[in-house]
């Protein structure tokens, strides 16, 4: 492999700081998740975007987390077509494996794979309808969210009313999973839908009960 760098020197520095604080600080907690194995009570299901930190906006340390980010955090529907399918088998590994306790998935605002998404549902992306983006394809996930508010005739309304389909969405397909389905019924299991607004620091939970997102 000739193409492979060392590190940009700014990481390099970060890294030996973590090392002689934060590590060298907590050595003991390390080595117990090194020996022990990873144990974590939920798994967390989040966007890419760099300014989501889930484990910043929770607290939360090493081993209590299992996080999978994708563009927009979307779980595509079950298929069992023999392809390779890395939410798909996150969730499964999460689930099944892990036994996690709850399922969290988190979206957020100014979202740019949902910006993409409304974009391309509405005609004027065409590179993302093109059947080479990989980019589009996953966002196609998102086509039955965009047809829910696709008649809202604010654009900045639409958006924000998407980044929450993003997240309805991935909790319908995730029950799609006959494990997720089996775990939920069972009570093994619970499904966790939020939506961070970035600017404010907020975060909206979506209640069943009242059939909208809710502050926390």
């Amino acid at each position: 492999m000739d193409y492979a760098r060392p590190l940009p020197t700014y990481l390099v520095h970060r890294f030996h700081g973590w090392k002689a604080t934060s590590y060298t600080e907590n050595q003991a907690w390390y080595r117990h998740l090194a020996q022990q194995g990873q144990h974590p009570r939920a798994m967390v299901i989040s966007c890419c975007d760099s300014r989501v930190h889930v484990t910043s906006i929770f607290g939360a340390d090493q081993g209590e987390f299992f996080i999978h980010r994708n563009i927009a955090n979307l779980v595509p529907p079950y298929v069992t077509d023999g392809a390779q399918h890395g939410t798909s088998a996150a969730v499964e590994f999460a689930v099944t494996a892990l036994k996690v306790a709850h399922l969290i998935v988190i979206g957020h605002s100014a979202c740019g794979g949902v910006k993409g998404c409304q974009q391309m549902c509405a005609g004027h992306a065409p590179e993302l309808e093109e059947q080479t983006s990989f980019v589009g394809r996953w966002l196609d996930i998102l086509r039955p969210g965009y047809e829910r508010v696709k008649d809202m005739s604010d654009e900045a309304a639409q958006l924000k009313a998407l980044e929450k389909q993003a997240v309805m969405v991935s909790l319908e397909n995730l029950m799609s999973f006959p494990f997720v389905e089996a775990a939920v019924a069972s009570g093994e299991l619970t499904l966790h839908g939020l939506w961070h607004e970035i600017g404010s620091g907020s975060l909206e939970q979506y209640s069943a009960s009242q059939g909208e997102f809710v502050p926390l």
